[in-house]
């Protein structure tokens, strides 16, 4: 690894909440290949862990946004989701429900506004559509993304948390489970664009001492994903089995893939907003692969009945394998993933049981 070049920076932090925090936050950035690591802290005053946080969630109405919401809402956190839609909204009891587009200036300063940690969980383009239309996809989702950085430094919000793709940004790797130092090789527009969000970070701390962290998660799963954006290939199995209908399956489905259950990633995600370490980016998987006739079986087995599954030709962006380390995660963030496969498909099961009824 190339020697690390040592960077000054102090970032000037103040609450939006009156008598909440008074102090300046030295930090030293050491750079290395990836960008993600700063130095050895300085803190002056009470830890990230002790604060008393408010949350805005930037798609908060999707899969991830929702659960995150609850979990944080039910843990006495002062929440506010923002998101063009709400599929849910009636479980986001004692959260701020904020509608509006990603790329609307007004309504994202006025969501923001008096919020700590600001989570990016919006990407308006899935992974199939962004390959097809990619000057598209660079329009809807990294240059709102770089306005959002702008904003966040401007209204001095503590801390961004960006969701990346661990099951895309590595693209075929040759390093298997992939940690977080692995070559980032993307081949599809969707990891690429994701890549490139985490990268203008990177740059937005060393220029303007952004406060941030990366997750980059592998294949989620759990209640509330739908199979509206066509996405998501737990919820498509559980769903098409239920309704009785048949489900189309890229490749001969030896594809292998690491999925990790909803409230393993919210937890995650609450721990990050609080880390004090000298890393940026994590991993979060179980480290586990599965291929896709490996969760058909359990799904079906769970299901007590057979699916109608009809495999097509592999696509050129799809990746054979993808499984994550998550050793960073639980060495630094004290996170580990406390449920099994099973168990999230069950719980998942239930859940869809439950709108079908």
């Amino acid at each position: 690894m190339p020697q690390a070049e040592v960077l000054p920076r102090m970032a000037f932090l103040r609450s939006r909440w009156a008598g909440r925090f008074n102090g300046e936050q030295c930090r030293f950035a050491r750079e290395r290949t990836t960008l993600e690591i700063a130095g050895p802290l300085a803190y002056p005053f009470e830890s990230m862990v002790d604060r008393d946080f408010s949350y805005i969630v930037l798609g908060g109405g999707g899969f991830i946004g929702t659960n995150l919401c609850r979990h944080l809402a039910s843990g006495g956190a002062r929440v506010r989701a923002f998101s063009r839609h709400f599929s849910f909204p009636d479980p986001m009891a004692g959260v701020d429900l904020r509608t509006g587009d990603f790329g609307d200036t007004d309504a994202l300063v006025a969501a923001i506004d008096g919020c700590d940690i600001v989570y990016h969980l919006v990407h308006a383009t899935p992974p199939q559509p962004a390959n097809a239309n990619m000057a598209g996809d660079i329009k809807n989702n990294v240059l709102p993304s770089l306005a959002l950085f702008d904003l966040c430094r401007k209204l001095q919000v503590k801390r961004i948390v960006f969701l990346s793709s661990g099951g895309t940004v590595y693209g075929r790797s040759e390093i298997l489970p992939t940690p977080e130092t692995a070559p980032t090789d993307p081949i599809t527009a969707y990891g690429i664009s994701k890549l490139t969000i985490e990268k203008y970070l990177a740059l937005h701390e060393h220029f303007h001492k952004t406060d941030y962290r990366v997750l980059r998660v592998t294949n989620p799963f759990g209640p509330f994903q739908t199979t509206i954006k066509n996405q998501g290939i737990v919820a498509m199995l559980i769903a098409c089995g239920l309704r009785n209908e048949p489900i189309e399956i890229w490749g001969d489905g030896s594809a292998v893939r690491d999925f990790v259950y909803i409230d393993d990633v919210v937890d995650a995600l609450e721990l990050v907003s609080r880390d004090e370490s000298d890393f940026r980016v994590f991993n979060i998987g179980r480290g586990e692969g599965h291929s896709l006739r490996d969760l058909v079986e359990r799904i079906q087995r769970l299901l007590g009945k057979e699916l109608n599954m009809v495999w097509k030709d592999a696509r050129a962006s799809d990746v054979a394998v993808s499984i994550v380390s998550s050793v960073r995660a639980k060495e630094v963030l004290g996170w580990a993933p406390k449920t099994t496969l099973d168990e999230g498909l069950e719980k998942t099961i239930a859940w869809w049981r439950g709108r079908t009824r």
